[in-house]
């Protein structure tokens, strides 16, 4: 393992790899090594690593402005706690999964943009890649480069920075990222709405999405899901200050109904990270679809251990391992992906993260891959 401290000694390092064809794996805080294909050599061993860890730290911080500047392995609990004294944050919740991959280390800003772990905020601000304003990595080549800008309104040049999110890791080593953020909600509420199936429950979380409310979380759960909700709940986050807050939840209960309950508990942080399968076997996955398409494809389905966020627009399940081959054509057969967060090396080697692309797609990927990481250095293999 190599360790660097700065941007210039990331630049050495990858010269050195790109002179021995020597390809390697990008380590931060290490939480979520274990998504994705396993990253192995010729001979099955493991690939050499670069240690990025010493990149942390917050570079700038602009709180008038909406604009934090980081180091890539700075700890998201570092980010949250900073912002929060400005009463900010990061508008798309980004989630933890260490939980549910039992993985230890410390969450880091790069390793949640990377793999665009977006949470329940999502649904209000868009996902990590609509708030990545700008970045700085080294490609391929070992030239140190940017993308995007440290401003809020920028329409020049490529949208480099949406690339890097969902790469993991496979396109550049970032060496810093411009992130926008917003103003933190004084107040929060949950409304649950009881005993509903997934028909009724995700068609309440549509209409509720399609409001005026602008909630900041929608997540349907099954009755083996959440303890004492009957055959399911629907779930409503509402933020404001406490005046328009008052009104949302009027309004909420105009469009749902009297039935609509507050509850005391915020799921929602564990809705993103996974938690809630921590302790369920099997393989874990994220499937995403359109989110009128949720209550007929969690039928199809049919796993025991399921729920819906983002009023339906990805589902969350535990399944066999066996049942690898009918999820995915499920998902395609609907248009959507069908991504394994969770698996045994064995799984994550043999089907990937992602399904197999169709030709075309799959060659507009090889190419973006080409222009940044010719020599496919980058944690290769690992989509």
């Amino acid at each position: 393992m190599s360790r660097v401290a700065n941007e210039d000694q990331v630049v050495d390092f990858v010269h050195a790899a790109r002179a021995g064809k020597t390809p390697f794996e990008i380590v931060a805080g290490g939480t979520r090594r274990a998504v994705g294909r396993p990253l192995l050599d010729s001979k099955g061993a493991d690939l050499p690593m670069l240690d990025v860890s010493g990149l942390s730290g917050i570079v700038k911080y602009e709180p008038a402005e909406l604009i934090v500047t980081a180091q890539p392995a700075t700890p998201l609990a570092e980010i949250k706690a900073v912002l929060a004294q400005k009463n900010q944050r990061l508008g798309f919740d980004p989630a933890d999964w260490s939980m549910l991959l039992g993985s230890n280390g410390v969450a880091t800003l790069a390793g949640a943009a990377s793999c665009d772990a977006s949470g329940s905020g999502k649904l209000r601000h868009g996902g990590a890649r609509d708030s990545l304003l700008g970045f700085r990595a080294v490609n391929g080549l070992g030239e140190s480069f940017r993308g995007g800008a440290k401003v809020v309104k920028n329409v020049t040049g490529f949208d480099l920075p949406k690339l890097m999110c969902g790469a993991f890791g496979t396109l550049g080593v970032l060496t810093e990222l411009t992130f926008r953020v917003y103003p933190q909600p004084q107040f929060a509420t949950t409304l649950c709405l009881s005993d509903v199936t997934p028909e009724d429950g995700f068609a309440h979380l549509r209409k509720i999405a399609l409001s005026a409310l602008e909630p900041a979380g929608l997540a349907y759960l099954p009755g083996n899901m959440l303890a004492e909700s009957g055959q399911g709940a629907a779930l409503i986050k509402l933020e404001g200050a406490r005046q328009p807050l008052e009104e949302k939840i009027a309004l909420a209960h105009g469009l749902l109904g009297n039935a609509l309950r507050r509850i005391e508990d915020d799921p929602f942080a564990a809705i993103g990270s996974g938690e809630q399968f921590a302790d369920i076997p099997g393989d874990i996955w994220r499937v995403m679809i359109a989110r009128a398409d949720a209550p007929r494809l969690a039928k199809e389905l049919n796993v025991r251990h399921w729920l819906g966020d983002w009023a339906g627009a990805v589902l969350w399940m535990a399944a066999d391992p066996s049942e690898a081959p009918r999820i995915r054509a499920i998902a395609a057969k609907a248009n959507g992906q069908a991504m394994l967060l969770r698996g045994s090396a064995a799984s994550r080697a043999s089907l990937g993260l992602f399904a197999p692309q169709p030709h075309a797609l799959a060659a507009l990927n090889r190419s973006v891959k080409a222009a940044f990481d010719p020599l496919s250095l980058f944690n290769p293999g690992r989509l």
